[in-house]
């Protein structure tokens, strides 16, 4: 997929960044559980289910919050802001726009072929993750 400008992402909407987001970030969770080893097919699918929660998103914005440039911190902030979302049954709205910040920021980064910065989010919100 071809890169997009950094001007350019940011004209895209904090909804459309959150629903691409939300696909990177699905991939990252899925290849980090599948580093833990064979395990049955049920463990993987409820170790990713619980890292794709609103709640375990909300605990990874806070862990981002201190790692962010001024750029992705505007970002993240316009991603917890963005309004017309509906929070489900299993999380607090605090919890659902603080998950749709991260996903919103996975969604630009990905974009803008920071792939690496990536890594590097991730890596600090799976810290000690996997039993």
């Amino acid at each position: 997929m071809e890169t997009i400008t950094k001007t350019e992402a940011k004209r895209l909407s904090p909804g459309l960044l959150a629903f691409y987001g939300d696909s990177v970030y699905e991939l990252y969770v899925r290849r980090y559980v599948v580093s833990g080893g064979d395990r049955p097919s049920a463990e993987l699918h409820n170790t990713s289910i619980k890292m794709a929660r609103a709640s375990f998103q909300a605990a990874a914005f806070e862990k981002l919050i201190p790692l962010l440039t001024e750029e992705e911190s505007d970002i993240l902030r316009r991603g917890r802001n963005a309004t017309g979302l509906n929070a489900p049954k299993s999380s607090n709205s605090a919890e659902y726009h603080k998950a749709t910040a991260v996903e919103a920021l996975f969604g630009y980064l990905s974009l803008t072929g920071q792939n690496e910065r990536i890594e590097e989010l991730f890596a600090e919100i799976t810290k000690g993750t996997i039993e």
